[in-house]
């Protein structure tokens, strides 16, 4: 949903005129994410992500809403490009860092941010499904170098 409001800024001390202008926004609510099945590790519950970049409208970024059943992974790999920002919603996350991997286990609410060629990976080790917005920046995709899994850590 697309909003559009005209602002009056403030003058910040004479002689500069007050200036108005228009500052846009995206609301997406919860109801509103398409999620789609997203490739998965063979014999795994498949992996559901709802793509915000298009919903919102994003221009300068990209992120998703992902929900990850228990037990399953993503794909360990490192991106050229993109600066990529994890945020826990709910669950637990179990995410593999660096090369070689570094386990950290990251509660709700917890962030890991990630430069890029970092290799990562992305697991939900509970009995319980794993929610995550990961958003990433620019948005351009400029590929990524793809890792054996490491096992378990």
């Amino acid at each position: 949903m697309l909003y559009r409001e005209l602002r009056i800024l403030p003058r910040p001390s004479p002689p500069f005129p007050e200036k108005i202008v228009c500052v846009g926004y995206h609301v997406v609510h919860a109801g509103e994410h398409r999620y789609e099945e997203r490739p998965n590790v063979e014999g795994e519950a498949a992996r559901l992500a709802a793509d915000v970049t298009g919903a919102a409208q994003l221009q300068s970024s990209r992120a998703r809403v992902w929900r990850y059943p228990p037990h399953t992974r993503g794909r360990r790999h490192a991106d050229h490009a993109q600066e990529e920002v994890f945020v826990v919603v709910s669950g637990t996350l179990t995410m593999l860092l660096g090369d070689p991997p570094e386990r950290f286990d990251l509660p709700p609410t917890s962030v890991a941010a990630v430069e890029p060629m970092t290799p990562l990976q992305v697991r939900n080790e509970s009995d319980g499904e794993l929610v995550l917005f990961i958003y990433g920046a620019p948005p351009e995709q400029a590929g990524a170098d793809f890792y054996d899994d490491p096992g378990p850590l």
